[in-house]
């Protein structure tokens, strides 16, 4: 994973870019002292998330994070502040996570953690979500995710060889899964298109077959999923 650090007080942004880089997840860390700079380095190369500080001269945090919202592919966007007042600003800009100084290890890689999760790491044109159970981590291909269930703030991820829980509301995934052909068939529940094997209608009732198993389509999503399997406009 690239990293990007901005913040305007050199030792901070020397310590976040030092303790990013022992991280084995992060391939690589580039720091810079304004939210100028940095927007001339996303210019000119692609980073996989950025991390910055709340408060700095000009443009500050928040700005630079409302710039990088109107991307095409936004990065994800960690804040690392001393100040809490900003949280709820941040998180309404879709913050993956926001991080209080001084920052301690475990808790930054907490939060390259949650970026991983939010994005996935790329491999071979498919995306491998990192899962982890008994403390070992593994990746599952995102391609091979037949469909995903709401558990509170977590999602249970499905494939053919069984489920995976991972710390990421439903929400989330689809607004960022949507582009791979992940849809809502029910409030809690997606399903990748290309797992679809059946459309069952009937009874008053709309169900799907996703890898042996029957899931019941909301009423209200009836008709986009059934244009959106045979083809059709909307």
């Amino acid at each position: 994973m690239k990293c990007l650090v901005i913040d305007d007080e050199r030792p901070a942004l020397d310590e976040l870019v030092f303790l990013l880089g022992q991280d084995p997840r992060v391939t690589s860390v580039q720091g810079c002292d304004s939210a100028t700079d940095a927007l001339r380095v996303l210019q000119e190369s692609e980073v996989d998330a950025v991390f910055l500080d709340v408060q700095m001269p000009g443009l500050d945090g928040l700005d630079l994070a409302q710039v990088l919202s109107r991307f095409k592919e936004p990065p994800p966007v960690v804040f690392v502040t001393a100040h809490e007042e900003h949280a709820v600003a941040a998180f309404e800009l879709h913050a993956v996570d926001y991080v209080l100084k001084p920052v301690r290890a475990e808790r930054l890689g907490e939060a390259v953690r949650r970026v991983v999760e939010a994005g996935g790491l790329q491999r071979g044109g498919d995306v491998r979500i990192p899962v982890e159970r008994g403390g070992v981590t593994r990746f599952v291909e995102r391609s091979d995710i037949t469909h995903v269930e709401a558990h509170g703030d977590y999602a249970r991820l499905h494939t053919a060889e069984g489920s995976h829980l991972v710390r990421t509301p439903l929400s989330s995934l689809a607004e960022q899964w949507a582009p791979a052909g992940f849809v809502r068939i029910h409030r809690s529940v997606l399903v990748s298109l290309p797992h679809v094997q059946e459309l069952r209608l009937g009874g008053g009732r709309c169900t799907v077959l996703v890898a042996g198993a029957e899931l019941t389509v909301a009423r209200r999503h009836t008709r986009e999923l059934r244009d959106l399997l045979t083809g059709r406009t909307p």
